[in-house]
């Protein structure tokens, strides 16, 4: 499913062909679309579109350019549609300095009244700002506090205004723009925006991507800019689709929760390998217990899985680079199915990665590393920090002080018999970087940095 979440299809240009519209739509996997309002007129459209079909949703606004016409009559004719059962969001809403149709002050004190109202009714707001950047984050700062929540749509800004905006909580989508072959620049800035934030546009009829520029947009025109976007982040077209349809759950309520915690998941071209939950850390960087989400995928599995369960989840290895054996929990937990399931992909000639804390040996009260010869091609070991108490600190070992000796003496045995091993830290406040890879130096063995906050 992708879905579509600012899209004006009560405008004349689909007059005729809706329909058609619609059914080509589907056909190109978008099945959820949300009708974003701009005036009176047009929110009250966007509802009766949403109670015609299924698969519409309706946001309702008045767009800056009309700020200046608003009555309060007007107004209060807005705010009787917030109840309407398919009204997901309110807007589109914001600042527009770049056509200045209606004066500042007008498009401030509009743009203040639809946030106001945004969060009476906890619903997320679609946000419009061209060339306004820095009013307009100044009044988001200002409705941050209580419930806040919302999308800055179309993105035009700077990589700087981007963060501020992640900063804010919101998300970010990017329409037929981010394809124009002339917009490296905005490529770039949507490279600064996590994965976890990014929504998908078209903005229809507007902003056609660039195999469709000069043409009527439509929504199953989103099977252009999903490309471009997967490229821009390294992902796959599906990890975009998953990842995005994800996001506007999250934010909108519609679409795929996704909640089933998933055995084999699959990100880019690699397969991964959810053994288990459990785990003999509790980092402070890790949200096993509080989110356990990666890449749109759900992870929180109510049952560990037997080997048998695990193959039938895996199916055919055979499309996939890499099988990596990585979920929120601590893969040599499992030592009992990890050890067969990786026999029989060895066996389909897989390579096989193993995500782990460097724990093996205590939770098996044994050294496990020649267990795992000739089974695993790369070993990825979680360092995290420089020294026992810093780790201490930071991981929470359920084996106290013994941990990172352990931990040491884990990464020496596999340098011996793995032919490729890595050793990891998460970049965070308090971890010495240098100090860190100095070790692995010592250690003779390849080293890492994951960003904070980023998973898969």
């Amino acid at each position: 499913m992708i879905i579509d979440t600012h899209a004006h299809l009560d405008f004349p240009d689909y007059k005729t062909d809706l329909e058609s519209v619609l059914s080509r739509a589907k056909d190109a996997d978008v099945n959820c679309i949300i009708n974003v309002g701009t005036s009176l007129a047009s929110s009250k459209k966007s509802v009766t579109l949403a109670n015609r079909f299924h698969n519409i949703y309706a946001s309702i606004g008045i767009h800056p350019h009309d700020a200046s016409k608003v009555s309060e009559q007007d107004w209060q004719a807005l705010e009787s549609l917030i109840t309407e059962p398919k009204v997901i969001a309110v807007g589109e809403t914001g600042l527009d300095y770049y056509r200045n149709r209606s004066p500042h002050e007008d498009q401030q004190r509009i743009f203040h009244k639809h946030l106001t109202l945004a969060k009476n009714h906890n619903l997320p707001v679609i946000i419009h700002c061209r060339e306004a950047s820095d009013d307009c984050l100044k009044i988001l700062d200002e409705h941050r506090n209580g419930v806040f929540k919302g999308v800055v749509h179309c993105f035009s800004g700077t990589v700087e205004v981007a963060k501020k905006c992640i900063e804010l909580g919101l998300y970010v989508s990017f329409a037929g723009p981010i394809t124009f072959s002339n917009a490296n620049t905005l490529r770039e800035v949507a490279k600064s925006v996590p994965v976890e934030r990014l929504l998908l546009e078209t903005d229809c009829p507007f902003l056609s991507p660039q195999p469709k520029r000069g043409e009527r947009n439509e929504p199953a025109y989103l099977s252009f800019i999903i490309p471009v976007l997967a490229n821009v982040y390294g992902l796959s077209v599906q990890d975009i689709k998953r990842i995005t349809t994800f996001n506007a759950y999250k934010l909108f309520g519609i679409g795929e929760a996704g909640h089933d915690g998933k055995i084999a998941y699959a990100i880019r071209n690699s397969l991964y390998i959810n053994l288990t939950n459990r785990c003999t850390n509790v980092c402070d960087f890790c949200m096993r217990e509080t989110y356990p989400i990666v890449k749109g995928h759900h992870l929180g599995i109510k049952k560990e899985p037997t080997a048998e369960e695990v193959l039938e989840a895996i199916g055919d290895p055979g499309g996939y680079d890499e099988v990596v054996f990585c979920g929120y929990g601590e893969p040599t937990e499992r030592l009992d199915v990890l050890i067969p399931v990786a026999r029989f992909l060895k066996s389909k000639g897989k390579r096989i990665r193993l995500d782990t804390n460097g724990h093996g040996d205590l939770i098996h009260g044994r050294p496990i590393m020649q267990e795992l010869k000739g089974l695993v091609d790369t070993i990825c070991i979680s360092l995290n920090a420089d020294t026992a108490d810093k780790y201490k600190e930071i991981c929470k070992p359920v084996f106290g002080e013994r941990t990172y000796p352990a931990l040491i003496q884990f990464i020496k045995d596999a340098k011996q018999v793995i032919p490729s091993v890595q050793v990891s830290i998460v970049d965070m406040p308090g971890v010495d970087v240098e100090k860190c890879e100095r070790i692995a130096r010592e250690l003779g063995v390849d080293f890492r940095v994951r960003k904070y906050n980023v998973l898969g």
